[in-house]
């Protein structure tokens, strides 16, 4: 099956992943005008009425960038929805969502028909990230359009699968719209997450320290300073395993060698808990690549240098 048209033709194969607290306009307006399908949370707007004034923001930018150059149009952006049962703002969001017509989201947690079904009425697409193949032909059996395989070593929830299982598996029975999350900050990343069979290359951890992102100076700087050892997986947070920067989890008065493990049955995303552990800032392991703190457009910049060195490097052109 091909690619939808909305992610047809991108200059560089690549999303943006939403960034927990971090993604905003300012990010996801960069990531689409340098060529990348950019996304935020939709819980990131605090309070709720800002998403309507964010969504906005976004739309009427990147129309005005569209018009101005033809040629090179801005790529499209996503929301992310975190549909488990802890979002209280869901009803809410979707429906700003739809106000907007946003043409992609992302669902997290949770496979929802009624959601992806209302994404379809407006015309917009759903993508749903997963960690293994059996909740990836759920998404698709509830009315997901594509997936987003978030394997061992991405920042955020990430799953513990190797990129070449998880991808070799989903694509024996699904052909549709496939992005591999996990540790890709290079254009030499991009490159191997198709050649192992995924259309899109999903990055987050190199967009934390970048200008536009709404991350603290130290969060940034210690994206630079650190790399894959640096990284501590745990559940205790959210209730779902996530890699975490080891330095900010020694900033927060605990042993990162020794956490307790978390009661999933009290995952909680936007209330207390998330408030309780604000200064644990996620990443992904593929922080290594990522040497200084730029402009989303120059990193992305990067990206397609070295993309396109990886192709011809490997005779593909």
């Amino acid at each position: 099956m091909a690619l939808p048209d909305i992610l047809k033709n991108l200059p560089l194969p690549v999303i943006g992943s939403p960034l927990f607290i971090i993604s905003n306009p300012k990010l996801v307006i960069a990531q689409c005008k340098a060529g990348v399908v950019g996304s935020m949370p939709a819980l990131n707007a605090r309070p709720a009425e800002l998403l309507d004034e964010w969504l906005n923001e976004i739309t009427t930018e990147l129309a005005v960038y569209n018009k101005a150059n033809p040629d090179k149009p801005a790529a499209p952006f996503a929301i992310n929805q975190i549909v488990h049962k802890s979002n209280e703002r869901l009803e809410h969001d979707m429906a700003v969502c739809a106000k907007y017509k946003v043409p992609i989201i992302i669902t997290s947690l949770g496979a929802r028909e009624d959601v992806n079904q209302a994404v379809h009425a407006w015309g917009g697409i759903v993508l749903h990230d997963v960690i293994n193949n059996k909740f990836a032909k759920k998404a698709i059996e509830k009315g997901a359009d594509g997936l987003i395989a978030v394997a061992a070593g991405a920042g955020g929830h990430a799953g513990v699968k190797s990129p070449f299982a998880l991808i070799q598996e989903i694509r024996e029975w699904f052909d549709g719209p496939l992005a591999l999350s996990g540790s890709i900050a290079s254009g030499d990343a991009i490159l191997a997450a198709q050649a192992c069979g995924a259309d899109l290359a999903y990055i987050g951890s190199a967009f934390i320290a970048t200008d536009e992102a709404r991350a603290s100076d130290d969060y940034k700087q210690m994206i630079v300073a650190s790399n894959s050892d640096d990284i501590v997986y745990s559940n205790l947070f959210t209730g779902v395993h996530g890699n975490y920067l080891r330095g900010s989890v020694v900033a927060a008065g605990l042993d990162p060698d020794n956490l307790p493990e978390s009661d999933p049955s009290k995952m909680n995303f936007g209330g207390g808990a998330a408030k309780a552990w604000k200064d644990i800032w996620g990443s992904g392991q593929g922080i290594g690549a990522i040497k200084a703190v730029q402009p989303a457009g120059e990193l992305v910049a990067r990206f397609k240098r070295e993309y396109l060195a990886a192709r011809a490097r490997l005779s593909l052109g």
